[in-house]
């Protein structure tokens, strides 16, 4: 987009020749051009969760890979941070989707199809915590960016609703109790 964001994505990038560096390594991939500001589209490998590329929201074309143990481990890793604007699942087993549906809290959950939340406008798009509140798209869209008003009204003259302000006495009370099982 510009030159302080090419540079952001620049440094989050392992270092060259830098074999424990926390990024990892790039297995594809990780070609820039400061003159066009362009950063071919990165996979890491080997990420450390301490990594600077995993402090951040990338908005980039990096891909940090963590390998975990199983799907339980997964979403130890994904809840112990910031609620993630996306989850993305590889898996066919119906059990391990309906974990992650269950216990990741992340604006959409997509199954071995990365972005495809945004296929769609009709789908709302949104996230929930640090990465936003509310959707949009389509319907959910003019509902997030609209307002409800709540509008009464009641003539002033007469006023038919004199007969429950105080003092109450019995008459009134008796009244209340009537209207009360017609309501």
């Amino acid at each position: 987009i510009n030159e302080r964001h090419f540079e952001r994505l620049s440094r989050l990038l392992p270092q060259e020749g830098d074999a424990d560096d926390p990024a990892g390594q790039i297995v594809c991939g990780g070609q820039t051009d400061r003159v066009d500001r362009y950063i071919a589209p990165t996979v890491l490998f080997g990420t450390s969760p301490d990594a600077p590329v995993m402090g951040e929201e990338i908005f980039g074309p990096i891909l940090p890979v963590i390998v975990v143990q199983d799907a339980r481990e997964a979403i130890e890793f994904i809840n112990a941070r910031s609620r993630p604007l996306a989850a993305y699942v590889f898996s066919r087993n119906p059990k391990t989707r309906g974990v992650f549906e269950r216990d990741v809290n992340a604006g959409a959950i997509g199954y071995s199809l990365p972005l495809g939340h945004l296929i769609s406008s009709r789908l709302p798009f949104g996230g929930t915590g640090e990465s936003g509140m509310g959707a949009y798209h389509g319907k959910e869209g003019f509902r997030v960016f609209s307002h409800k008003k709540t509008v009464i009204s009641k003539p002033l003259f007469p006023d038919t609703l004199q007969f429950i302000y105080p003092p109450f006495n019995d008459l009134r009370q008796k009244l209340i109790a009537i209207i009360g099982k017609l309501v």
